[in-house]
């Protein structure tokens, strides 16, 4: 089935006033937005020659909550900003309806980045997280499928754990949703 999103552009809020807006974790946000570099000039070229197109609009549904929107967002920002894509922030709340069209397993994670082009008709979308990441959450959901399981949270604390473990310490982790978006990216 193919999705559209043409009722949500123009919708959503402009990458700053997402950030200026943030109730929670603006500080963490801004360091993770700070920290971004370019690990190639490739890349940073491919994204910067995104803007002699004018048929792309990037949706992002999110939440200032969410931990993963918190590390990932500032690296979609900052690939983005120079591509002359028109990026806005879906508040997933506020867009109940969008969300429940983009369950991860089932469930409702964040960020998803969604990729459309000029009448709404979605060519593509990342997220939550990278994928060497997701795989730990992915593995954890196919072992443990009873949410009522007495050792359920007890399991899910082990598996976030290790995803922020695949994480890992530094910025690092940026270039590989770089990697991530220009691939995709590079399918339309």
């Amino acid at each position: 089935m193919s999705k559209h999103v043409a009722d949500k552009l123009g919708k959503g809020l402009a990458p700053q006033s997402f950030i200026d807006g943030m109730t929670k974790n603006q500080d963490k946000f801004l360091d993770w937005y700070n920290r971004f570099e370019w690990s190639s000039d490739d890349d940073r070229d491919f994204f910067e020659s995104l803007s002699n197109r004018d048929d792309l609009r990037c949706l992002i549904l999110a939440a200032d909550w969410c931990g993963d929107v918190i590390r990932n967002v500032p690296v979609v920002f900052r690939a983005l900003e120079n591509s002359g894509i028109p990026v806005e922030v879906l508040i997933m709340e506020e867009h109940p309806e969008t969300m429940d069209q983009y369950l991860t397993m089932g469930g409702r994670a964040i960020p998803i980045v969604i990729f459309a082009d000029t009448g709404g008709f979605v060519l593509g979308q990342w997220g939550p997280r990278p994928q060497h990441v997701q795989a730990v959450m992915t593995k954890f959901k196919q072992e443990n499928p009873d949410r009522n399981a007495p050792d359920y949270e007890d399991k899910i604390k082990v598996a976030r754990t290790e995803m922020m473990a695949q994480y890992g310490e530094g910025a690092g982790y940026q270039q590989t949703i770089v990697r991530e978006l220009r691939d995709l990216l590079s399918t339309f």
